[in-house]
């Protein structure tokens, strides 16, 4: 099929830019480049069609998705503090974009992958996280829970045009890392924790570091993905895609030093310090994917310590250490 990817030079995007290929896809790519990188598909650029522009800009938005049979829409402003710094920007791209991206898929009637996030889930008690489960935000004066409000309202636009009858599913990703993640750490905590540690930098752990998270390779989140996308019983559906098994913050950071071999020391440090006053974390995120293995066969198959290997071994390759 001839398919667009949205965000498709993005650490994610570019990944599954790389299965569609491998599935024998036409593919054409739409990417500002804000926090894409055109070296994530350097590789492939005599295979795709590629355009910089925003999912901003309805009349592009509308032509690439006209040229499309499927959508898969990964575009988005990412990164906790990048949405906590830029507030506006984040909410603006996060659900106008989407807006551009669905009203254009309803106007051809193209089937559409839209990708969501674990913050929606806000920072409710109960782990694991079930996709039918009720959210739980604080107030609207903490920046952060912007970018749960704007995806959910994503998933809120999705779900209404797929009341219209449109193709719609929805996936929900949690803590993807991997190759290509970038080495500034943008949205990504082991990102961060490689650059220090390679840099023999103190490992800066925000808060006490017993809150957890649920780490997925990127494998798994692209196989995840592209059944979301393509399986027709995905029709209507949303799927958590991420790993169940649960880590510390601070445990991820000593499975980091020690994986790349490094002396530096792990230190916590106050949220406040990085994220600024008045900033709000959720304790523990743990995903039920029981929803996606019953219906699409999809699981999690890489480890969190062979994942934190390949990425090393690719971080290496790429920038030394």
């Amino acid at each position: 099929m001839r398919v667009l990817v949205t965000g498709g030079a993005g650490y994610i995007g570019s990944h599954l830019v790389d299965r569609l290929l491998t599935e024998g896809h036409e593919v054409s790519i739409l990417d500002n480049l804000s926090t894409g990188k055109i070296q994530n598909i350097e590789h492939c650029l005599d295979r795709v069609r590629f355009t910089n522009g925003s999912i901003l800009d309805e009349a592009l938005v509308e032509s690439e998705v006209a040229r499309a049979e499927l959508v898969f829409h990964l575009a988005a402003a990412v990164g906790v503090h990048h949405i906590v710094n830029a507030p506006l920007e984040g909410l603006i791209t996060n659900s106008r974009g989407t807006e551009n991206v669905l009203a254009a898929c309803f106007k051809h009637w193209r089937r559409i992958m839209v990708a969501s996030t674990s913050e929606v889930y806000g920072k409710t008690p109960k782990v694991p996280m079930s996709e039918d489960d009720d959210r739980v935000l604080g107030p609207t004066k903490i920046h952060r829970w912007g970018y749960s409000t704007a995806k959910a309202l994503d998933e809120h636009l999705a779900l209404a045009y797929h009341a219209h009858g449109l193709p719609v599913s929805i996936v929900r990703y949690f803590n993807s890392f991997g190759p290509r993640i970038d080495p500034r750490g943008y949205g990504s905590v082991v990102a961060h924790f490689i650059s220090q540690a390679l840099a023999g930098d103190v490992i800066t752990v925000h808060g006490d570091g017993q809150q957890s998270r649920s780490f997925t390779f990127v494998d798994d989140t692209v196989a995840g993905t592209y059944l979301v996308g393509t399986e027709p019983d995905a029709i209507g559906r949303i799927y958590n895609i991420g790993n169940p098994h649960e880590t510390t913050i601070i445990e991820l950071a000593e499975t980091i030093r020690a994986a790349v071999g490094s002396s530096s020391d792990i230190v916590t440090t106050s949220y406040e310090s990085y994220y600024g006053a008045g900033f709000e974390d959720t304790r523990r995120r743990v995903p039920d994917v029981s929803r996606a293995h019953k219906e699409l066969g999809w699981q999690p198959l890489v480890s969190l310590e062979d994942g934190l290997e390949r990425t090393f071994q690719w971080w290496k390759a790429t920038y030394g250490g």
